[in-house]
């Protein structure tokens, strides 16, 4: 096997950085390119007499067109309304909500922000979140279909001891996808949907035998607590955190999805519990990870975001990756055409269970302009905005409907329908973890995770060291 190493700056130069937008759930900024066409949606905003600025707090640096569309025209739809957005710049999910927790502490607090699952309860907990439940009840017919649209799974990940914090807009699944590229020159069939640990490993070693000018790597992630190398953490049947779940939240189910069997069981949210970092499932995981590199199957393994790794796969050099449904904008975007890539549930290992991330509008606490900031979510959640936001892929959408073959006619990936398949199919399949304490666990989980793909610690050391600083945080911000 060709074992050349490409380094960081190589590693670097060769990334395509896709610029930021307003979503992509669970890990990142989407991109801003113009939709294909912009749909008839003024009679989604409903003409009740409103006025003032609502202010709309996202991770980006500019505004999409598409924004800008379907907020001129509830601007238009309400003569007396304005609506503001507020970009913050953010490299990840953590970056961004550290940066506008220190605006809120100065006193600029915005309407509306939107959150990913990182951090519903982290903002929830601090009491700087408005929990829906009146405007829910209040409209549950008008917002009915909705739910009829959504699976059950993504709302109760927004929800936080039993109160609904925001309503999904996208999701994106830890899913793997495949550079069919080099399946093809490793004479590699697309993989069943019940392929295994082994089959992954053994495909991965043959992408990385190619050899040539610049060998690719069978497979490659990133640092972070969404798509690294948690979900061969989720598979192997095991989480960093103990899970259970919150009361409450029964008003919801029985409204909403009486007779919907996902629904069964769902409460309150998940309550995250004590730390388990250095469970035997977790070291089998993170020991995978090493050999994996030790084995130059992987690149060097740093902290950063998808479109780190976006580069390498585009250019032939990668041939499989954790991503989500975003990843399918991002690469038809980056010039891969649809037969180029391909998408499979992630192998299964003890359990095929996967995870995944969801993200919506969050209501402030403190914000003066309630029921206009409600009107505005239930516009912002109607088919034909999300379906017009979301034309190109850049996130996965939350509505079953928008899961069609039209949907990904023009940038693919063929199996589309894992993306929602995974809901569907894998009823166990859960958010990533995160607690109130989200920012700190982050951090900790970076920083061993670091150690041990650098080889400064083995897999054992370093969850080890994890646990124990993750014991020291939960004790601190009072166990919940």
């Amino acid at each position: 096997m060709n074992t050349r190493r490409i380094s960081r700056r190589d590693f670097m130069r060769n990334a395509i950085l896709t610029s930021a937008g307003i979503y992509m759930a669970g890990c990142g900024m989407s991109s801003t390119s113009k939709p294909a066409s912009s749909p008839t949606v003024s009679s989604q905003a409903t003409h009740v007499r409103m006025q003032g600025t609502l202010q709309i707090a996202f991770v980006g640096t500019q505004v999409a067109n598409s924004q800008k569309v379907i907020a001129q025209d509830f601007e238009k739809a309400h003569p007396g309304v304005k609506i503001n957005f507020l970009p913050i710049q953010g490299k990840d999910w953590n970056d961004y909500f550290t940066k506008i927790l220190t605006q809120i502490a100065s006193g600029s607090v915005p309407d509306l922000m939107t959150v990913a699952t990182e951090g519903i309860q982290l903002f929830a907990g601090k009491g700087l979140a408005y929990p829906l439940d009146e405007f829910v009840k209040q409209d549950k017919e008008a917002i009915r279909e909705y739910f009829a649209d959504v699976h059950p799974s993504l709302v109760e990940a927004m929800m936080y001891q039993g109160h609904l914090y925001a309503l999904p807009f996208d999701f994106n699944a830890a899913n793997m996808f495949l550079n069919m590229n080099l399946f093809s020159q490793a004479g590699i069939e697309y993989p069943r949907g019940n392929w295994t640990k082994d089959d992954f490993y053994d495909i991965a070693k043959k992408i990385a035998a190619l050899g040539g000018d610049g060998a690719p790597y069978g497979y490659g992630w990133v640092i972070r607590l969404w798509g690294s190398w948690t979900p061969w953490i989720y598979n192997n049947r095991s989480n960093l955190l103990k899970e259970d779940k919150w009361q409450g939240g029964q008003w919801l189910w029985d409204t909403f999805y009486p007779d919907n069997p996902a629904a069964k069981g769902r409460s309150g949210g998940w309550r995250w519990g004590e730390p388990i970092a250095n469970t035997p499932e977790n070291v089998e995981a993170l020991d995978f990870m090493v050999q994996l590199a030790k084995e130059h199957i992987t690149p060097s393994i740093s902290a950063g975001g998808g479109g780190l790794l976006q580069g390498f796969f585009t250019s032939d050099k990668l041939g499989m990756t954790p991503a989500g449904g975003f990843w399918a904008g991002g690469l038809h975007n980056a010039g891969m055409k649809p037969d180029e890539f391909d998408v499979q549930f992630f192998p299964k290992w003890q359990t095929q269970r996967h995870l995944f991330g969801t993200a919506g509008l969050v209501m402030m606490e403190k914000s003066k302009n309630k029921d206009l900031a409600w009107e505005y979510i239930k516009y912002w959640v109607s088919k034909p905005v999300m379906q017009y936001i979301l034309s190109n892929n850049d996130t996965t959408p939350v509505r079953r409907s928008l899961a069609t073959a039209k949907q990904y006619a023009n940038t693919g990936p063929k199996h589309w329908s894992v993306f929602y398949d995974t809901l569907t199919k894998f009823p166990d399949t859960a958010p990533i973890p995160a607690p109130t304490w989200y920012e700190r666990m982050n951090t900790i989980f970076t920083k061993y995770t670091s150690l041990a793909m650098s080889f400064s610690q083995t897999p054992q050391q370093a969850l080890d060291n994890m646990q124990k600083e993750m014991e020291q945080a939960y004790e601190q911000e009072g166990g919940k």
